[in-house]
């Protein structure tokens, strides 16, 4: 197995935060390629290594596509602004500040207004087993059954976090998908991917009935896609591809 292919060690704390930076700053800029950037909606955010109970962000009304690494935001969980000069969203807080609370095992999580993730939320339904893909979330995602709102208050916010319960993933119904992981590799490529099947389903259902895959290949599947390793490698030709196409969000 080569270097590439290996999870990144770190010598120094300094080092492990520029490393969560960059990927940070490279994910929001994968999302608006990808097209899931909607106006001022959608945040993703990485836990600080040191200090734990703070993390990065987007800043509030800065587009996507414009983020470098010298724009991210530290944030406590107290909402105060530790480092950055521009507001943060309320509603990254709100939702942010609780699923990091929730889960120490949590390092990345991400939320958009993808199309085809808040379309198929509107049917309040999870995911089905009818592709390979969509098997990483097999038994691996649940369902904020719920709407009140944009989410201003951070009990909205523990909500969302009770229903993402262990899953690396949620559906929030009327609303879109959530996902987390232990690094921003794998948060952006389980919502990459989770967006991707939530296409691939409403395609299917309105051109027919889809087949499911048996239970016990579809739980195969999921131990062979879904792990966490899987997740952080599947990004990582994502990871290339933006750094030698915008090398400038690196700044």
């Amino acid at each position: 197995m080569t270097t590439y292919l290996q999870l990144p060690v770190f010598k120094t704390v300094t080092e492990e935060r520029r490393h969560r930076k960059e990927r940070l700053a490279g994910a929001f800029r994968l999302f608006s390629k990808f097209g899931f950037d909607e106006g001022v909606a959608g945040h993703i955010t990485v836990r600080d290594p040191e200090y734990t109970d703070h993390f990065w962000v987007n800043p509030y009304g800065k587009h996507f596509s414009q983020i470098c690494v010298s724009d991210l935001l530290l944030i406590n969980h107290q909402g105060e602004i530790v480092e950055g000069d521009r507001p943060v969203n309320q509603a990254a807080f709100a939702i942010h500040s609780e699923v990091h609370k929730a889960r120490p095992d949590v390092v990345a999580a991400a939320h958009a207004h993808s199309v085809y993730g808040k379309t198929w939320s509107a049917l309040g339904r999870l995911l089905d087993p009818i592709t390979q893909d969509a098997c990483q979330f097999y038994n691996d995602h649940g369902l904020f059954d719920d709407f009140t709102g944009v989410v201003y208050e951070n009990e909205e916010g523990e909500r969302i976090a009770k229903a993402l319960g262990q899953y690396k993933a949620v559906i929030l119904r009327n609303h879109g998908l959530l996902t987390v992981g232990q690094s921003v590799d794998s948060a952006a490529w389980w919502f990459i991917t989770m967006e991707r099947s939530c296409q691939s389903q409403l395609l299917a259902e309105a051109a027919g009935t889809p087949v499911f895959i048996d239970e016990k290949y579809a739980q195969l599947t999921a131990q062979q896609t879904g792990v966490e390793y899987e997740g952080w490698l599947s990004f990582q030709p994502l990871w290339d591809r933006i750094r030698k196409e915008q090398p400038d969000f690196l700044e």
